[in-house]
């Protein structure tokens, strides 16, 4: 007798969960099979992250370079057909990159997928701007901004849409042109300035056991 078809499931949302769908978002791929989900990160640390939060045993494997990836670049895959069921179900989708659009995502979750997301594309960018000191040596600022990326405007818009509907920041959007030679199309970013900046990673880091990519989370506690 053939398998009986799994019945639909849905998945009671945590900040581990969230976190994990916002990696997803963004350096995660969903097979045309309808069965397996696979996250790619140059940094294991995060993979491992990711297997803590979905509570995954698979192995993490080095991918194939693509031949202009400066670092080397691992994976996780695995298979999972009621969890892909519902990832569609969220707005998650196979070849999601240019057409993804907006989530399903609890606002108290929010956070939690945004460091995810944060974490997968998003860069925290800091610098001492010299600019100024030849008026007086003491005119040293630290600059600070965040920004997300994504290759879908809708995405980005509706990213920027629920950040600023959650917390009193204002982001400034920017289409940036391919400037390399494996990009083929235009890019969205959402960029805040340091005062907002401030203020989206006390949100996002609001407990030192919340998981995320430590390297960035070392950069964040300079400011909060």
């Amino acid at each position: 007798m053939p398998k009986a078809k799994l019945p639909d499931k849905n998945f009671s949302w945590t900040p581990a969960l969230a976190y994990a769908i916002g990696l997803l978002t963004t350096d995660g791929n969903l097979s045309k099979d309808g069965r397996h989900m696979t996250m790619r990160s140059s940094d294991i640390q995060l993979l491992r992250t990711f297997r803590k939060c979905l509570n995954l045993k698979n192995i993490i494997t080095r991918s194939k370079n693509n031949g202009w990836a400066k670092k080397p670049s691992y994976r996780v895959q695995f298979g999972d057909v009621q969890f892909y069921r519902w990832l569609l179900k969220i707005g998650l989708f196979p070849a999601k990159t240019y057409t993804i659009g907006k989530m399903n995502i609890p606002d108290k979750y929010f956070k939690d997928f945004l460091r995810g997301h944060l974490d997968g594309d998003g860069s925290i960018i800091t610098y001492k701007d010299h600019w100024n000191t030849f008026k007086n040596l003491k005119y040293i600022y630290t600059r600070l901004w965040i920004k997300f990326i994504s290759a879908s405007e809708t995405h980005i818009k509706w990213l920027d849409d629920n950040i600023s509907r959650l917390l009193p920041v204002k982001g400034h959007l920017w289409e940036r042109k391919p400037h390399a030679s494996y990009q083929t199309t235009n890019m969205w970013e959402v960029r805040f300035a340091k005062k907002d900046s401030l203020k989206i990673l006390s949100w996002l880091y609001y407990s030192p056991a919340v998981p995320c990519l430590i390297r960035k989370r070392k950069i964040a506690e300079k400011f909060i």
